[in-house]
């Protein structure tokens, strides 16, 4: 069980204590934790506009924050030190225009909402990110805050509990690692929160890109067979029943609910099926990218066809990248070269894949695909030819499940550095989200405290987006 993931339960005993006891190391297994909360009531449940039109939300995570200026809010007539080097081109859609660095992209645009007005007001990596990746504010603007207990359940986290069916081992996935600071810092909100382990999407780490996915903690060790997990189970189930008949804690009830999770997703041929990607076409393969960002997208577009609610991909790490200025989308330098060179050429014709692929199986329809990142870049290009954090104003792509495609939500103004009509905020873009999945907005849950707790306590859908 990854640190990362672990949250004391009051003072009983914790769940890491637990797997430790009689848990998943009995199967000789690590498993992420397994989400296993009861569904909450709905209530208010909207008929109107788009309401539960997504059968599946794709969310591509643009790990470090990526540029407005270079990819969907050119500022063509601002100062070269503003505008950059690059041109904006014309896109399927007359009068939309995006940066030359998406050529692909351009040519679906009629499947694009595109919002230009996005704002956190928050320019640091983690709390930014924190406020895009659950729709709550954290009670910090500092850099580099480590998740806390106290933390609000991510998007995934809520979307994947929420939804949860009795017959879906998976229901909302992380793909293909989480999201971290250098050097190796950890952000907040992406997780389950003040709710626990239950409550976390599943974090499959993986590298894609080979012939066959090994997902840590989700394959068997070596040497281990259906076998001898069979027996480690009939053991398992003994050893739980002394400890149920001990406790009928709560935490008991949350280890139990987990571990029956792990079982079921140990022996589902429907998830294990989403992980062979051995078994798409070389050609396929190839038109998603053999790089791992490529490859994660067609790793999601099978999981959504295995019936997971939620992905959420997030752009991967580079080998060594930790030690450098500018990883990820983070161009503090080079802003132009590492876009030009190898962002946008991954993104682009991936992205554009993406959609074409789910286009053509039927399943764009049913399928919510947002692009986002924590922040976006500042407009004036610095002495090392980069751009640094900009949380006042950026760019939000959504695609997918009936979307009125072809359109821009909110401007920016004429150098990219603030909304000047139609602000949206984090709590916004995460009930627009919810909205689509069928959850409300105004959807309350009750807290390990027994509080009551709304998804969202101050978004409201996008009314450009949910047509009403």
């Amino acid at each position: 069980m990854n640190a990362f993931y672990s949250h004391p339960v009051e003072r009983r005993l914790t769940r890491r204590e637990w797997f430790r006891i009689g848990g998943l190391g009995a199967l000789g297994l690590s498993l992420p934790s397994l989400m296993a909360a009861e569904k909450a009531t709905e209530q208010n449940r909207p008929s109107a506009g788009a309401f539960g039109r997504a059968k599946a939300c794709i969310i591509i995570f643009m790990s470090g924050g990526p540029p407005q200026h270079e990819t969907f809010d050119p500022k063509p007539d601002a100062p070269l030190e503003i505008r950059g080097t690059f041109r904006s081109i014309p896109t399927s859609v007359p009068g939309i225009h995006f940066s030359e660095n998406l050529p692909y992209t351009a040519k679906v645009a009629q499947h694009m909402a595109v919002i230009r007005s996005m704002t956190t007001e928050i320019n640091s990596h983690s709390t930014s990110g924190y406020y895009m990746l659950t729709g709550y504010r954290h009670t910090s603007k500092a850099e580099n805050m480590p998740p806390d207990p106290s933390d609000w359940p991510s998007i995934a986290a809520v979307a994947g509990t929420l939804l949860r069916e009795a017959d879906s081992p998976i229901v909302s996935a992380v793909i293909p690692e989480p999201v971290y600071n250098n050097p190796n810092i950890l952000w907040p909100g992406q997780n389950g929160g003040f709710m626990g382990p239950t409550w976390n999407p599943h974090v499959l780490k993986c590298d894609p890109t080979g012939e066959r996915i090994h997902i840590e903690g989700l394959s068997l060790p070596e040497g281990i067979g259906e076998v001898r997990i069979s027996d480690r189970t009939d053991l398992l189930r003994q050893m739980d029943d002394h400890f149920l008949r001990a406790s009928e804690s709560p935490a008991m009830m949350d280890f139990n609910r987990m571990q029956q999770k792990a079982f079921e997703m140990i022996h589902s041929a429907k998830s294990k099926q989403a992980f062979e990607l051995n078994r798409e076409s070389a050609q396929m393969r190839d038109r998603y990218g053999r790089h791992k960002f490529g490859q994660s997208a067609l790793l999601a577009r099978r999981l959504v066809e295995a019936g997971v609610r939620l992905v959420q991909l997030n752009w991967p790490r580079e080998p060594g990248d930790t030690v450098i200025g500018n990883p990820l989308w983070d161009t503090h330098s080079k802003n132009a070269e590492r876009v030009k060179d190898v962002l946008a050429p991954q993104f682009d014709r991936t992205y554009a894949m993406l959609l074409e692929d789910l286009h053509e199986r039927g399943l764009l329809q049913e399928t919510l695909v947002v692009v986002m990142g924590e922040f976006g870049r500042s407009p004036k290009i610095n002495t090392s030819g980069g751009r640094d954090h900009w949380g006042q104003v950026f760019s939000v792509a959504l695609a997918g499940a009936g979307i009125s495609g072809g359109q821009v939500i909110g401007e920016s103004d004429r150098i990219g550095g603030t909304p000047v009509s139609r602000p949206v905020y984090p709590p916004d873009l995460a009930a627009t989200i919810y909205h689509y999945l069928g959850l409300s907005p105004s959807l309350e849950f009750v807290d390990t405290l027994g509080r009551p707790r709304m998804i969202t306590d101050s978004g409201r859908p996008i009314r450009e987006l949910i047509g009403v």
